[in-house]
């Protein structure tokens, strides 16, 4: 509620205290909302690292938001060594779960050859998933290979 301003003033701080309990405590929500918050410098100073390991207790969670957050933190070395095998195996493991960025993301992953073998048919198909749920990117990405 505090990182929306809904019922009660919008406040950054309160929120990620809030998000800070409940992912000490396991929450796979609450860690990712936290990941944000150190990822986007909201009521805690700006920290990849913090960020990439709050994504990393929530993904192996199964949290998919998480997993594809995670997955472009490897993919771009933020907070994290750059890796585009675990960036894949992080978009992939969202993207499975029907996350449609992520599915945008393994396209791209196959389409320019990262962490993976270069694969149109495998990047159109990820693609047109992506794209059937209204991600405008895959459909874009998607008229580009057709």
């Amino acid at each position: 509620m505090y990182a929306n301003g809904r019922g009660v003033p919008l406040n950054d701080e309160k929120a990620a205290a809030w998000y800070g309990k409940a992912a000490e405590q396991g929450n796979a929500a609450a860690q990712y909302n936290l990941g944000v918050m150190y990822a986007d410098g909201r009521g805690v100073p700006q920290n990849d690292k913090k960020a990439a390991a709050w994504y990393g207790r929530a993904a192996e969670q199964g949290n998919a938001d998480a997993q594809n957050d995670l997955g472009w933190m490897y993919e771009n070395g933020r907070g994290v060594p750059q890796d585009n095998e675990k960036a894949i195996a992080w978009y992939r493991k969202a993207a499975e779960q029907g996350h449609a960025i992520a599915q945008c993301n393994v396209g791209w992953m196959y389409e320019n050859g990262r962490g993976v073998p270069r694969d149109y048919e495998k990047a159109i198909a990820w693609y047109r998933k992506a794209a059937e749920q209204g991600n405008e990117r895959a459909q874009e990405n998607l008229r580009n290979l057709l």
